[in-house]
């Protein structure tokens, strides 16, 4: 298997700015998604402040990300599951 060359990266060269580009922009879109993080935070502390169970509100934000079939089909496995156990 043949390794790829990587760039020369000194000091001088367009490699190094090109590097320089890519780890600024990655500082910060790190910073925006902390930024984000708060915010998210702070929209569950104000739900919770206002009495919603925060813990439903996380369960709710991750099945809305699956579509219809998904969401269906982990239902049914845990249905079948919870029968098993002897828990329904």
């Amino acid at each position: 298997m043949a390794a790829s060359a990587a760039p020369a990266v000194d000091a001088s060269s367009v490699a190094a700015d090109q590097l320089k580009s890519f780890i600024e922009r990655i500082e910060r879109l790190e910073e925006e998604k902390a930024g984000l993080a708060g915010d998210i935070k702070d929209v569950y502390s104000e739900a919770k402040g206002t009495g919603f169970d925060v813990k439903a509100l996380r369960k709710i934000i991750s099945l809305r990300k699956k579509d219809h079939a998904e969401r269906q089909e982990e239902e049914a496995i845990l249905e079948l599951y919870m029968q098993a156990l002897g828990m329904v």
